[in-house]
């Protein structure tokens, strides 16, 4: 691996990001963190033996629809951005301690525009059915209440789009992902570590220090993100797929 400072690894939520992502820190000897840990979104809606699900995680997942939930989490990331993105920047210099980082809020089209060199970013995919046995086992679904299972349903809807979104977007610019079905953990990150290698050879006729695209082969959203923004991502993303 050329000299790749930074790794990036993105997902929807319950894809294994977090495991993968410390698996590969420490096969590679760098820090890993989360971009949870530099401004969360309303968190998870099921309860934990330590807490109760607050009362504005409850309202946001109870009385918002799922494309109203996707035009929050994407506003919530683009204005956590610049503080990914400084991150990343300060972590890709010269002798700068190596850094795994992974989030949802690592939002493909963001992270193509980026230019900081050695840096590599791969994206985790994973079965709707998994996710789904995953959040529906971390909150104890069959025992949960109605109004409890309201909400892990709610919060499945927005993991779902959001990940049929990212899918659109990660092949339309031609990323990298790693789909997580029946590997182990040693062995995802075995492909997250083989995308990485590749990605940082360098680009024919090119010193390998570049964007992952150029600002003419992508695009911004461009301000707040609205209800409007996101139907639209949707209809040009969808290809025709029935959306959940």
């Amino acid at each position: 691996m050329r000299d790749v400072r930074v790794v990036l690894i993105g997902g929807t939520s319950n894809t294994g990001k977090s495991t993968v992502a410390e698996a590969v820190a420490e096969r590679l000897g760098f820090e890993h963190r989360s971009t949870d840990g530099l401004a969360r979104h309303p968190g998870r809606p099921w309860r934990t033996p330590e807490q109760e699900v607050p009362p504005h995680v409850a309202e946001h997942y109870g009385t918002l629809t799922t494309d109203e939930l996707i035009a929050s989490v994407l506003a919530h990331y683009e204005r956590l951005w610049p503080r990914i993105e400084e991150l990343i920047t300060d972590r890709a210099e010269d002798g700068a301690p190596g850094l795994v980082l992974e989030g949802s809020a690592l939002w493909p089209e963001r992270v193509a525009r980026l230019t900081a060199p050695r840096t590599a970013a791969v994206w985790l995919t994973a079965d709707d059915a998994v996710v789904r046995d995953r959040v529906r086992a971390a909150g104890c679904y069959e025992q949960a209440s109605e109004g409890e299972r309201l909400l892990m349903d709610r919060f499945l809807a927005r993991t779902g789009r959001y990940q049929s979104l990212m899918v659109d977007a990660v092949d339309a610019l031609g990323l990298d992902r790693v789909d997580t079905g029946g590997r182990t953990v040693s062995e995802l990150a075995d492909a997250v570590l083989a995308a990485v290698e590749v990605q940082s050879r360098p680009a024919r006729g090119g010193s390998g220090d570049r964007a992952f695209v150029t600002d003419e082969e992508t695009h911004d959203l461009g301000g707040p993100i609205t209800r409007a923004d996101v139907r639209r991502i949707m209809a040009e993303g969808s290809r025709g797929r029935e959306q959940p």
